[in-house]
């Protein structure tokens, strides 16, 4: 008997235990995990459009002004959405549309044609947050690549689709599908014309690189548009977009959509965007290269960019650029060709346009 009291006494002790427990305040606050993202003031954009044998004596002054303007609009778009605190994917994919929508440039609207006089594009986004990336590749009737990159991202478990299937993707997501009649461009198509009667003139040379130039860009095949990002939430993100190399065959795929390669993005280093000859990024993984440096061997963006394009792409042959951005919101726009189309805006809104060297002092600064 005295054990069952005793067994009914712990019962109710306890019981009276929980529900003190359970009747705390209702107003009391519920404690909630601290986040380490602090949003700051600090943020900024940096742009490219493609990279290669771009002289100022081979450009006219109409073509040239109408490089920088599209270049300015995409910029200061990416900017805006930066400044008004959206995020650097946010920014990317608007100021890379912007770029995709130009014949201008090798990619969307300016695509660049196969050797079967198609248009196959490219193109790759990566959150420096989450290490999460979306990639596509070899598609022909989707308007904005980017876009189709970034729903392989958030909505599919792969990183990189190709061809088919990431066109059928692309409409079970509900991006804009157009004819492929759409990326046609007459400059586009008479430099493939160009380049396969160069191919025919030089079918017994041991240089069979000479194939892919593209003409319109005087002797190059890089046009690739790109795009890294720091928000106020201080995450850092990259994108790419290509149309790819002139003449390619074989559906042909560049180190664009080749996560590392071409496009990387850690917030722990910096994101890097690439445009060259793919196949040399590829192989010396130039995008992760850059990060590896920064992380591994503690180099600065600066010195890290510096290294892997002036040194180990040099040294390997390849030839081309990248634009960066560090966590601090350093950037760096290193290439080993002749000029790179590229521009950046700090938190400032001090905007950098350049196409040349810097030497040949065609860098420009606005307020």
């Amino acid at each position: 008997m005295k054990k069952l009291l005793l067994l009914l006494s712990l019962s109710l002790l306890v019981a009276c235990n929980y529900a003190s427990e359970e009747k705390k305040p209702i107003d009391e606050p519920i404690e909630k995990p601290k986040s380490d993202k602090v949003e700051t003031d600090n943020f900024g954009i940096v742009i490219h459009g493609g990279a290669g044998t771009i002289l100022k004596e081979n450009m006219t002054d109409s073509l040239e002004n109408a490089y920088k303007l599209v270049l300015e609009e995409a910029v200061r778009e990416g900017h805006e959405i930066l400044a008004n605190g959206g995020t650097s994917i946010e920014a990317i994919q608007r100021t890379i549309n912007i770029m995709e929508d130009s014949p201008l440039f090798n990619a969307g609207k300016g695509a660049v044609f196969t050797n079967q006089e198609t248009n196959e594009m490219d193109a790759a986004i990566m959150d420096g947050e989450t290490l999460n990336a979306g990639a596509i590749a070899g598609v022909t009737n989707v308007k904005n690549p980017i876009n189709l990159a970034f729903q392989v991202m958030e909505h599919s478990p792969h990183v990189l689709l190709s061809g088919k299937g990431a066109e059928q993707f692309a409409q079970e997501r509900g991006l804009e599908i157009v004819d492929p009649s759409y990326f046609y461009t007459e400059n586009r198509f008479q430099s493939l014309q160009k380049v396969k009667e160069a191919e025919k003139m030089k079918a017994d040379s041991s240089d069979n690189r000479t194939a892919f130039y593209d003409p319109y860009i005087k002797e190059s095949k890089f046009g690739t548009v790109g795009c890294v990002a720091l928000d106020k939430n201080g995450n850092i993100a990259a994108g790419t977009s290509t149309g790819g190399m002139t003449n390619k065959k074989w559906n042909r795929i560049g180190d664009v959509p080749i996560i590392g390669a071409g496009t990387y993005a850690n917030n722990a280093t910096c994101a890097v965007s690439g445009t060259g000859w793919g196949e040399y990024f590829m192989r010396g993984v130039v995008a992760y290269d850059i990060s590896a440096m920064m992380e591994y061997k503690k180099m600065s963006l600066e010195e890290a960019a510096k290294k892997v394009i002036q040194g180990k792409l040099t040294e390997l042959g390849g030839e081309g650029g990248i634009i960066a951005i560090d966590n601090k919101g350093n950037i760096a726009m290193e290439f080993n060709s002749a000029g790179m189309y590229r521009a950046a805006m700090n938190k400032k809104g001090e905007l950098t346009i350049g196409i040349y060297k810097e030497n040949e002092e065609n860098k420009e600064i606005k307020e």
